[in-house]
C-alpha cells in the first residue's frame, strides 16, 4: 500500500475517472491519503488584463467545487494553475507523493508525436505510476 496517492483529474472528461479513483483508494488502503488534483491552464497576462476582476479566482473556486463533487468523500481536492504534466510532476515531488494514478484514453496517432499528459507523467515521475484505461 502507498501512503500518499495522487490522482490527477481532468474535470468533466469522465470516462475512466471513477475507475481510476477506485484504484487510487485501493492503493492507499485505510492508512493512506488520496489527493485529487486538477490543473487549470495558465492564462497569458494579456488575456487576464482584459477579463473582469475576480473572474480567474471565481473560475478556480468553481473548478475546486466541481473537483470535490467528482472526487467524492475521503479524497482531498486541490486545484492549481500551470501546464498539466509539469504541474502534476512538481506537485508530486513537493508533496512527497509515492504513487500517481492517472486515467488515460487510448492513444491516437497525434499522441505519438506530441505525447499525452499521462505519457509525460509516466516518463518523468520519480515515483510509481499506475495508468488506468
Amino acid at each position: 500500500m502507498y501512503k500518499n496517492v495522487l490522482m490527477p483529474i481532468a474535470i468533466g472528461h469522465g470516462g475512466t475517472t471513477q475507475t481510476a479513483l477506485k484504484v487510487a483508494k485501493q492503493l492507499a488502503g485505510t492508512d493512506g491519503n488520496v489527493t485529487a488534483l486538477h490543473v487549470l491552464e495558465a492564462l497569458p497576462p494579456y488575456i487576464l488584463a482584459e477579463l473582469p476582476e475576480g473572474i480567474a479566482e471565481q473560475g478556480q473556486a468553481d473548478a475546486l467545487e466541481a473537483l470535490r463533487m467528482e472526487a467524492g468523500e475521503g479524497v482531498r481536492a486541490v486545484v492549481v494553475t500551470g501546464h498539466a504534466a509539469l504541474t502534476i510532476l512538481e506537485f508530486a515531488e513537493e508533496n512527497q507523493v509515492d504513487c500517481i494514478v492517472v486515467a488515460s484514453h487510448q492513444p491516437g496517432y497525434r499522441d505519438y508525436f506530441l505525447g499525452s499528459t499521462a505519457a509525460r507523467v509516466v516518463r518523468h515521475a520519480h515515483c510509481a505510476v499506475h495508468v488506468v484505461r
